[in-house]
């Protein structure tokens, strides 16, 4: 029997139990990683110090709250603490980083766990943070990209230089979509070292729930019933959804729309829905915890996400993981994600109307629920997972 790998993750991205969804998909990807039992792993997940863990502070008084270590699903997860300067904190955030986490690593090392390679996930901080620390260490690396942080980040020049010097070096780098990796294969990386592993969907959690006792359990009317999911900002383009609403209410005067999530937009969202009239049609729903999601996708009739930039947009495959067609932007790696129509429309421009075109095509020709599912089960955990212990392996091997 083969020997267990061991991998130390780092990203920012990772969830806590102060911020349980906070990079949910990348603690996802793990757990259905070490499933397959040839990997063992422990988390390095830095978070920004903050001086006071009071709640009137906000945002900022709830990371403070991070605990040092915890333990989630079973996985060892650290949080050392790193400085966000003003101004500059973009250029010098990977140098902050790297130099908070080597006394934890340091740590680890001590009880035992001395690991064969670094799995970092994001490439601008966490990518360049760990290839600074994998240097120190004298351990491969290689960076997961997930989206953001190759469609927007490298506009910065400073930054875009980093990410190169951390590409060069890097084991592999890993895209979860094929427009990612052609990004990183325009910066002149080698084919050998540049992977695309998708994300999968858990195909036990998210299930279909019969439509009518969704909505039951939910109290939920309006037909139809469109849901857009993901935090309020402005680049998952709930405002777009809304304003698409104004026109969609002409032709179906009983339609709601339902927004799940929070952020800094939710103050101006609820301005727009005012301006528009909407505050019988839209409903700004709040965070939903992930296990709860599936009753809330089974009991709309579609998902839009009107996205300006995306990698491997989770929540399509969630929603037609529980038979619900989407209306997505054609953006990133949303083409892949889709097959249209079999399982919603890609919408070719990002403006409210296009996103109306694209829902009234929807109504006008929905899918069966049941092949929309059929198409999800397609996209497993099984074949990235496999995907990855055979990466791991062939980088320690050499």
């Amino acid at each position: 029997m083969k020997a267990r790998l061991r991998t130390l993750l780092f990203s920012t991205l990772f969830p806590s139990s102060v911020r349980p969804v906070h990079g949910i998909f990348v603690e996802t990807r793990l757990r259905e990683l070490l499933n397959n039992g040839e990997v063992e792993t422990k988390v390095i997940a830095p978070v920004p110090w903050f001086f006071s863990t009071s709640r009137r502070f906000g945002e900022y008084g709830r990371i403070a709250r991070t605990p040092v270590r915890e333990w989630r699903n079973g996985i060892d997860v650290l949080h050392p603490r790193y400085p966000l300067i003003p101004k500059i904190g973009m250029t010098v955030a990977p140098l902050l980083l790297a130099a908070a986490s080597i006394r934890t690593i340091r740590g680890l090392i001590r009880e035992g766990y001395d690991f064969d390679l670094i799995d970092a996930h994001y490439y601008y901080p966490d990518g360049v943070a760990a290839a600074i620390l994998a240097r120190y260490f004298h351990k491969p690396f290689t960076i997961t990209a997930r989206g953001t942080d190759l469609n927007l980040i490298p506009k910065y020049t400073l930054p875009r230089h980093m990410m190169q010097w951390a590409a060069r070096r890097a084991a592999a780098s890993i895209g979860v979509c094929d427009a990612l990796v052609q990004v990183l294969r325009g910066w002149g990386i080698d084919d050998g070292h540049l992977h695309v592993m998708r994300n999968g969907v858990d195909l036990q959690r998210f299930q279909p729930v019969q439509q009518g006792i969704a909505r039951e359990n939910l109290r939920l009317g309006g037909s139809p019933l469109i849901l857009s999911v993901g935090h309020l900002i402005e680049r998952k383009g709930h405002h777009l959804v809304v304003e698409a609403m104004a026109q969609l209410v002409r032709d179906y005067p009983d339609a709601t729309l339902l927004i799940v999530g929070e952020g800094e937009e939710r103050s101006r969202l609820e301005q727009q829905v005012v301006r528009l009239n909407l505050q019988s049609h839209v409903c700004l729903a709040g965070a939903v915890p992930n296990e709860q999601l599936p009753v809330w996708y089974s009991a709309a009739d579609m998902l839009v996400l009107a996205s300006s930039r995306e990698g491997w947009a989770n929540v399509l495959l969630e929603s037609m993981a529980c038979g619900t067609p989407v209306v997505a932007t054609d953006v990133g790696g949303t083409a892949e994600v889709m097959a249209p129509p079999r399982t919603g429309q890609l919408v070719p421009r990002r403006d409210a109307h296009s996103v109306a075109q694209g829902i009234r095509a929807l109504l006008a020709n929905p899918p069966s629920r049941v092949d929309v599912r059929r198409y999800a089960e397609c996209f497993s955990w099984s074949s990235t997972s496999r995907s990855q212990v055979s990466l791991f392996r062939s980088i320690v091997a050499s």
